[in-house]
């Protein structure tokens, strides 16, 4: 049904998806600080977006012949607010980079649900990613 290539993508994806979940789950629960409260809820909430879209990613990895990872990829974790910021900001830089390869295959295999998933999910992060970007604006 689909490459081993897109579902080596796929896999990746749901990596960095169970990844970021606990990075940032971490991080909502470490917070300190004067914005802290602030910056600790929208680090939950986007934590629960991330483990929706694994969840998402996990079960097309299933329907289309394969076994999602259960790894996520390396956590990291930052000693302060802006650190943590700072490591999110440039894992949704890679989550987006990801992504659009990951559209760009699924559309040259004609699997045209893989596509509009990551679509969906594109979007998502990149409201991530502008969310991290704007909290880290000095101005």
């Amino acid at each position: 049904m689909a490459s081993q290539k897109l579902l080596e993508m796929l896999n990746e994806a749901a990596s960095r998806e169970l990844q970021v979940s606990i990075q940032y789950i971490w991080q909502h629960v470490m917070c300190r600080g004067m914005f802290s409260e602030t910056i600790s809820e929208i680090l939950e909430k986007i934590a629960i977006e991330e483990m929706k879209h694994y969840e998402a990613i996990a079960e097309r990895i299933d329907y289309l012949g394969g076994v999602p990872t259960t790894r996520p990829s390396e956590v990291k974790y930052g000693k302060n607010i802006k650190e943590m910021l700072e490591i999110d900001k440039k894992d949704e830089e890679g989550a987006i980079s990801l992504y659009k390869k990951i559209i760009e295959v699924a559309e040259s295999e004609k699997d045209i649900v893989t596509k509009k998933l990551f679509e969906d999910i594109l979007e998502a992060e990149e409201e991530h990613h502008y969310k991290f970007s704007t909290l880290l604006e000095t101005d």
